[in-house]
């Protein structure tokens, strides 16, 4: 009987080491552990560009503005309010009750630094292509006022800011310098702070009790564990033995495995994630019809209504309903069409077939190795010799930024605005990932971000959308139906971009 009792204590105190609301503990710490598929590969904060880690540094060094699903529109958060001076002047007002864990204010000074010496001049920075090309320069008028002046006019600039300007502590930053200042001293000004590291594995961040944030979030956890699990089996099985509790990306032929179980739900959300094949530009893909072949050869309906279990909603160029500058009447559509394929094939001088390698991450996104092994046979089917190659993720990513993977699959997050992600991957010169250049494309995506008139902003994203869609750089897929896995003692609402905010949850008790 000793022995039953003592192992039925040991069982409940590791509950309470995993999730530390699981148990209604006078004075106990709360904890969420999250299954996430995205990379966490470096304490430099500007050191990579992935939607995850936008989201997690938010939370640790304040963000600086935000985008409410709610309202439709930006809002405020250390970057209070703002104006357009000009077109091509912005005025920021801080937030005077933002500090520092060290209880120092967030001053413009450090606005300054963040976005020019770190974004823009840090050799590591992953994110300098998503303000590099328009900002001009940033200046302090005060210690809560910052003027950003740009090369031209930018109307989408909230969409750059809100979405990934990470604000660290320039004091800090000059005193250690960047490496020991990222590792050693991460210095915040968000509900949250960084207590633990392991590039590769986890990511944790304990709450600031005393910040705004935190102090209108009570219920929020204590500390939010950011677990790096890839496989899809690992994350469910997890989330059975409560392990984790959100667990991302639930693969829908599994979902019925959560969904039995009386501790735990699915909460599905409609992403605004676009999954996509690229091409680089390098043969046989220097050449538009085998690009076009590629688009007609994939049937995306049957992927969605097979594999997807008809989680998905297809997509017939960059953008899906709800995202700003979405067309439904956009042309050229390249629908399913594997005999087009051939003549096509035939036209660019491939009549006997023609060699490729499909890359594809693992893991990383909802079935996508499954996806991409169904996307074969089909490009097969259409005249192409397609081999399928499966990388390790960090290895994968890490050569899409570099331009080196010539036919890939992958998606691009966070399009609320397409503009970014538009010229993050088709303008010429502003990113290698697919290597793409189009003059005609360059001039329309330049007067798009230069029109502040949004019905003349909208009309020119339609002809840029048009010409991407027809000279198909890449061919655009669907967007998930993501479905999350959430024990019943976690009240989260997921986000569409995927992003993952710890003062948003609430524990139960």
């Amino acid at each position: 009987m000793f022995n039953k009792l003592k192992r039925i204590t040991l069982i409940g105190l590791a509950a309470v080491a995993l999730f530390g609301g699981s148990v209604n503990v006078a004075g106990a710490q709360t904890r969420v552990s999250v299954g996430v598929t995205e990379t966490i590969e470096t304490h430099n904060p500007y050191g990579d560009s992935v939607s995850l880690l936008y989201g997690i540094w938010s939370e640790v060094t304040g963000p600086f503005c935000t985008y409410s699903y709610t309202k439709g529109d930006f809002e405020g958060r250390l970057a209070e309010r703002w104006k357009v001076e000009n077109p091509t002047t912005w005025i920021f007002y801080l937030n005077k009750n933002y500090k520092f864990n060290d209880g120092s204010p967030v001053t413009a000074d450090d606005v300054v630094h963040s976005l020019m010496n770190r974004v823009i001049g840090d050799p590591q920075s992953k994110q300098k292509a998503s303000v590099a090309p328009f900002v001009a320069k940033a200046e302090a008028v005060d210690n809560l006022t910052v003027r950003i002046t740009t090369d031209k006019p930018t109307a989408p600039l909230l969409s750059f800011f809100c979405d990934r300007l990470i604000i660290t502590s320039k004091a800090v930053f000059d005193k250690y310098g960047r490496d020991v200042a990222d590792k050693e001293h991460m210095l915040g000004a968000g509900p949250y702070r960084l207590k633990e590291l392991i590039p590769g594995q986890r990511l944790v961040i304990a709450k600031n009790p005393n910040h705004p944030e935190a102090k209108k979030h009570p219920r929020a956890p204590d500390e939010v564990v950011y677990r790096v699990m890839r496989e899809p089996e690992q994350r469910v099985t997890a989330l059975l033995n409560d392990e984790i509790q959100i667990g991302q990306f639930v693969p829908p032929h599994m979902r019925q495995r959560v969904e039995k179980n009386i501790n735990l739900k699915i909460t599905p959300v409609d992403s605004i994630e676009i999954m996509f094949l690229a091409m680089q530009p390098k043969p046989p893909f220097d050449k538009k019809e085998v690009r076009q072949a590629v688009c007609q050869a994939i049937n995306r309906d049957q992927i969605i209504a097979t594999l997807l279990e008809g989680f998905a909603s297809r997509l017939d160029g960059p953008l899906g309903p709800g995202q700003y500058g979405y067309d439904p009447n956009l042309k050229p559509k390249l629908n399913y069409d594997p005999e087009k394929s051939k003549k096509l094939l035939a036209q660019a001088g491939f009549a006997g077939g023609v060699d490729i390698e499909l890359q594809t991450p693992v893991g990383r996104y909802t079935l996508d190795k499954q996806i991409s092994e169904a996307v074969v046979p089909m490009l097969n089917n259409a005249g192409f010799r397609a081999k399928l190659l499966t990388p390790e993720w960090a290895t994968l990513w890490a050569s899409v930024q570099k331009g080196t993977i010539p036919f890939y699959y992958m998606g691009r997050g966070s399009v609320q605005d397409p503009s970014a992600a538009l010229h993050q991957y088709f303008h010429t010169g502003q990113t290698p990932r697919i290597g793409y250049s189009n003059p005609k494309l360059d001039e329309i995506l330049d007067k798009e971000q230069q029109e502040f008139d949004p019905k003349k902003r909208r009309q020119y994203l339609s002809q840029a959308m048009s010409i991407i869609t027809e000279d198909a750089p890449a061919c655009f897929m669907w967007r998930h139906k993501l479905l999350w896995g959430l024990n019943n003692r976690v009240d989260y609402k997921p986000l569409p971009d995927s992003r993952v905010y710890a003062i948003e949850m609430v524990v139960k008790k």
